[in-house]
Parts: C-alpha cells; sequence; structure tokens
C-alpha cells in the first residue's frame, strides 16, 4: 500500500441548484500518509464532506483530486482502486459471513465480471483479516456480530481494498474501550492517507495531524489541532464555552466543554 496527496478546492455542495449549499467552498490540502480529522458539531457538513471524497455526491463547484487527478475524471473502478470508504452505519441483515465480506474489498482489482481470486488476493484478504482480529470470526455471519465488530468487519474490507486513501465516519462509534485503541493505533501505522471524522476533540488531537473545523457548511480552520482546535475556535463551532487545561501527572493539553453561562461540565 502507498499513501496518496490529497487536494480539495473550491468544494461545495447542494441537494439542488435552487437550494441553499449544505458545504460551502472548503479547501485544503493533505500530503501522502498524514491523518486529516473532520470536525464539527451535528449539521457542520462533515458527512457531506466525506460523501464527496468518496464520489458519492458530484460536488456543486471545485473539485477532489487525488494525486493530481480528479476522481470525476477517472472511472468508478479507478477511484476505487484509490480510495475506500469505512461508514458510520454497517449493515446488519448481509447473509454472508465475515471471510465473504473481507474478500469483497479486491473486486476493484480484478478483471473482467466476476473475476476469481488469485494468490495475491488471498494473500492481502488474510492479512487483513489478521490485522483486525478477525481470523475466529471467518464463518460468522455478519447479522450475528456486535456493532463493534461489523466495524472491524468493514475496516478489514477496506484494507483489502489496497486504497491510497482511506476515509473513515467515526471509526470508534460502538467500539468498547479496547478495539478503539486497536483502531486508534491501525490509523496512526497504517502506511495510507486517511481522513477521518472525530467527534472526540481530545481524540483528534491525540490521533491527527492536521484537522479541518467546519461550523454550518463553513470552513473554520485548517491545520494542526493545536493551531485550530483554539478555545475560541471551538467554541463558536459547538456553542459551548471550551477551556484548554492540562492534565496531571501527564502535562498534556486537555480540552473540556461547558454550557454557556452554567457550570456543566463535560
Amino acid at each position: 500500500m502507498s499513501a496518496a496527496h490529497l487536494t480539495v478546492k473550491d468544494l461545495s455542495w447542494a441537494p439542488s441548484r435552487s437550494a441553499d449549499p449544505l458545504l460551502h467552498r472548503v479547501n485544503f490540502d493533505v500530503s501522502a500518509g498524514r491523518v486529516l480529522g473532520i470536525i464539527g458539531a451535528n449539521g457542520a457538513g462533515k458527512t457531506t464532506l466525506l460523501r464527496l471524497l468518496y464520489r458519492f455526491h458530484r460536488p456543486s463547484t471545485g473539485s477532489v483530486q487525488v494525486d493530481g487527478d480528479d476522481i470525476w475524471a477517472l472511472s468508478a473502478r479507478e477511484t476505487a482502486q484509490r480510495i475506500a470508504a469505512v461508514l458510520q452505519e454497517q449493515p446488519s441483515d448481509f447473509a454472508l459471513t465475515v471471510g465473504e465480506i473481507v474478500p469483497l474489498g479486491r473486486t476493484p482489482h480484478r478483471r473482467g465480471f466476476g473475476g476469481t481470486a488469485g494468490a495475491k488476493d488471498k494473500e492481502i484478504i488474510e492479512h487483513a483479516l489478521s490485522r483486525l482480529n478477525l481470523n475466529d470470526m471467518a464463518h460468522r455471519m455478519l447479522g450475528t456480530l456486535s456493532g463493534g465488530e461489523r466495524q472491524r468487519v468493514m475496516v478489514a474490507r477496506a484494507l483489502a481494498q489496497e486504497p491510497r486513501l482511506l476515509i473513515l465516519d467515526e471509526p470508534t462509534n460502538h467500539l468498547d474501550i479496547r478495539h478503539q485503541l486497536e483502531v486508534l493505533d491501525l490509523i496512526r501505522n497504517l502506511p495510507l492517507t486517511i481522513v477521518t471524522s472525530l467527534h472526540d476533540l481530545n481524540l483528534a488531537s491525540d490521533v491527527c495531524d492536521d484537522v479541518l473545523l467546519l461550523h454550518a457548511g463553513h470552513q473554520l480552520g485548517f491545520g494542526t489541532p493545536q493551531d485550530v482546535l483554539s478555545e475560541t475556535a471551538v467554541s463558536n463551532a459547538f456553542q459551548v464555552t471550551a477551556r484548554s487545561e492540562q492534565l496531571t501527572p501527564s502535562n498534556r493539553n486537555h480540552l473540556t466543554f461547558h454550557l454557556q453561562n452554567k457550570g456543566n461540565i463535560l
């Protein structure tokens, strides 16, 4: 696997020509191998942006470029060879086993309709299953798994796709603490460019090289977490009072959140 350079220029989207944009013009550049966190309150435009990045929505304006190529100038198959996405909500009614779902990630790389898996495909699939600790679940039906287990299966399918850009929508959703840590460790160590939406701002600060802060479909900031996630910016984006505090004994910075004019703390 190799990492991609992602460039987003003047990107916006509206459901129709007469509708107001849900995402206004966004611009950012992510170097190969970096992790970008998309941050914002509910309704900020995070999901809309991710859908534009994995070619679910066609932009109203602007472009998404992977290694200099506009993804809408590529075929769907070529795009799928470069970009994989793991969505927040996973289907639970697939009549397929884990060992049948993960190989679906190889589909964009196979020639001809219904192309069969070769030795290389099988090696890649086995590696993806092992990396997500799914070997013992290979014969389990997807519908019998917990939400967290299904999430791991879909990450494994995405890795089997061998993308250069991996898009993760709330990858720690439904996961217990141990598997959250495992997925975060995976994000840090994959040799890919990763774009992920996250609700936990302190988690984003720990995991992400860069963050993009959105509010009501507008870009409020892009850069390192230290530069973007200031008390003022976070307070404005989430309509709370954010405070940067220092933990002991680790001496790490930690954001806390308070309802404005009230003492409730998160």
